[in-house]
């Protein structure tokens, strides 16, 4: 980001010999600026829209969890009253294992993948950010991942992270409370 911002001054600098090279990269870093600003425009746009919105203010109260990410979940969930429990949400949007049966014995597999796409993504993508700054975070969820992290692949752990973390965002809608790093919510 830094290096696109100087482009002016180093076109400025080089003194491009073709000015056709110096017109397409002049026209890239206006693109680029008109785009950025916009996503920062959008930005704000979206972050009023969730300080009006009591359940996505409290969701953002979960680790990792952003404004967009609260904002798509808060349209989702409601007030969790149509979910029986925490897992039910998680599989309704694909976070939990898929099941093979036979003759009474269960083999769980990978998630499921089923129900919504963009929220499982959004909730992968928290868990990996969750995992990324895993050096800062503390309370139960932390010491949960880091025992995680010593037994399974990063990758298993991003998806039952972001299992968790649907569970979470259940409980704090249907409790209509914050989430609180040390309390039994994480348990919902």
């Amino acid at each position: 980001m830094k290096s696109i911002r100087t482009l002016p001054t180093v076109l400025e600098s080089l003194r491009v010999a073709t000015c056709r090279h110096s017109f397409c990269l002049k026209g890239l870093h206006a693109h680029f600026s008109y785009l950025d600003e916009r996503v920062k425009a959008l930005t704000k746009e979206l972050e009023g829209q969730v300080a009006g919105d009591d359940l996505a203010t409290r969701l953002m109260t979960i680790p990792s969890i952003g404004p967009i990410t609260s904002s798509a979940l808060a349209a989702s969930i409601g007030d969790g009253k149509q979910f029986k429990c925490g897992r039910d949400y998680a599989a309704s949007i694909g976070l939990v294992p898929r099941q093979h049966s036979t003759g009474g014995r269960a083999k769980l597999l990978g998630i499921s993948k089923r129900g919504d796409r963009n929220q499982r993504r959004l909730l992968v993508q928290c868990g990996h950010v969750f995992i990324n700054s895993l050096e800062r975070q503390t309370g139960k969820l932390a010491q949960w991942v880091r025992g995680l992290l010593t037994r399974h692949h990063p990758n298993v752990v991003v998806c039952a992270l972001a299992n968790k973390l649907a569970r979470i965002a259940w409980a704090v809608a249907y409790s209509h409370k914050e989430y609180e790093a040390g309390s039994d919510v994480i348990n919902a």
